[in-house]
């Protein structure tokens, strides 16, 4: 991976459900899911808050697991399905937009406006060699 980043442990904004290690104090300090993300995007609000709570989220080269995403609860195929879906990233999106900018895993010389992950025509950035004074 990019500057070895899958061989090295590092902070990430958010890991998904299926392999998140928590402290139960803090689960429950936190109050955990938040049931409002009934199927998608609990696990990202959760670490979300796990940030704003002053704690890290790392990810780690050093486990290892085999996730069959959607197995046990099959694929969103049915309209209802994706309206969930879109209730529940918007919901996200509105909760924690601000949060979004602030990843630690996504260079902020990156463009927001695509997912190709391609440079930014404006990073969130000041170079050094333009200092504000």
């Amino acid at each position: 991976g990019y500057r070895n980043r899958l061989a090295t442990a590092h902070r990430v904004a958010a890991v998904t459900g299926a392999c998140l290690v928590t402290p139960k104090s803090l689960w429950t300090e936190l109050g955990g899911m938040d049931e409002a993300f009934a199927v998608a995007y609990n696990d990202v609000d959760y670490c979300l808050q796990v940030r704003q709570a002053g704690h890290q989220v790392m990810w780690t080269p050093y486990a290892e697991l085999i996730h069959h995403e959607s197995v046990s609860r099959g694929y969103d195929e049915h309209p209802k399905e994706g309206d969930r879906l879109a209730r529940e990233a918007g919901l996200l999106q509105q909760r924690w937009a601000d949060s979004f900018a602030d990843d630690p895993a996504y260079s902020p010389n990156l463009t927001w406006e695509d997912t190709n992950f391609s440079l930014s025509d404006n990073p969130r950035t000041t170079p050094p060699w333009r200092t504000v004074r």
